[in-house]
């Protein structure tokens, strides 16, 4: 059986009662007799498993999962100077 919340709207008593879902909601403060009403919270959302954003494209660092070291998060590369080139011929510089 679920576990609801009230809070009394002239107090600000705060009780909870457990009922099943097809009981009447309290109406009135068990301390003062006045009205109440039914507090709710937001309810967590958790998507776990293949064919979430979340789980599948998503940066490491979000999904929790441990950074990888530099070693094997970046492959190694050498650098090749590149050859100047050659200065262009001008009518001036012809054979």
């Amino acid at each position: 059986m679920p576990t609801y919340e009230y809070k009394c709207t002239a107090c600000g008593h705060v009780f909870e009662r457990v009922q099943r879902m097809t009981d009447k909601p309290v109406t009135r403060c068990e301390k003062c007799g006045k009205k109440v009403e039914k507090v709710f919270y937001a309810v967590p959302i958790v998507f776990s498993g293949s064919g979430f954003h979340i789980n599948d494209y998503a940066p490491d660092k979000m999904r929790g999962d441990k950074p990888k070291p530099e070693s094997e998060s970046k492959p190694e590369t050498k650098t090749v100077p590149k050859p100047e080139p050659a200065a262009a011929k001008t009518p001036d510089d012809r054979d």
